[in-house]
């Protein structure tokens, strides 16, 4: 075989293998962004342990005072889950109170991502109808609370479909442990339906009309 009939072999191989690669797909760079998932609303105990934990750093001994829902426009509540929360804690030691957020999106209000903490208080003990207590005895959440109100109350539900639920943990004059007040309305004062459920037993301990 001599020189010219090797070249005629190679060259048509050659060719063809560089027409195969210019074919081949440029690689990108480029990654397809992933779909951002929207904020979800989050349970009562979610909340006020986010912002327990950041109350201790101010108050070892701080014990809960109150806690409640915040409805948002950003976020729809549902089934005892709100998309902020707000939390009161007290310092039976320095004899200070401080309110504390938790909100899953920025909102009016001055709400912001995370837990933010407003300023330090005076707190002389208890007065009036709310008592401070250990965030522990709280085992039932605002969610096991929502299905428990619910149950006792189908037929008021069923009548007010439309109506926003809301949620108040506090500890009042007349109650063994802390309770779950879950609200028809916009508030507990204007409100004309509740139903308090024990936070550490799960039962209904009053239906308010």
């Amino acid at each position: 075989m001599n020189v010219v009939r090797i070249i005629a072999i190679i060259v048509p191989v050659l060719l063809a293998l560089l027409s195969g690669c210019s074919d081949a797909p440029a690689p990108t760079a480029e990654k397809k962004a992933e779909a951002v998932k929207p904020p979800e609303p989050i349970t009562g105990l979610t909340g006020l342990y986010q912002m327990y934990n950041m109350a201790r750093q101010w108050a070892p001994d701080a014990q809960v005072l109150r806690a409640r829902s915040i409805r948002l426009t950003e976020v729809k509540s549902e089934g005892g889950k709100s998309g902020a929360w707000e939390g009161t804690f007290v310092s039976p030691g320095t004899g200070r109170a401080r309110t504390y957020t938790n909100s899953v999106v920025e909102a009016q209000g001055n709400l912001h991502v995370g837990v933010f903490a407003g300023l330090p208080e005076g707190y002389s003990g208890s007065s009036g109808q709310m008592r401070p207590f250990p965030i522990n005895v709280v085992s039932i959440d605002s969610e096991k609370a929502y299905e428990t109100a619910m149950e006792k109350s189908a037929d008021y539900a069923k009548k007010n479909p439309d109506m926003p639920i809301s949620f108040l943990l506090d500890l009042t004059a007349g109650h063994t442990n802390p309770t779950w007040r879950v609200v028809w309305g916009e508030s507990v004062a204007t409100s004309g339906y509740s139903v308090l459920v024990d936070a550490n037993t799960g039962e209904v301990v009053q239906i308010l009309r």
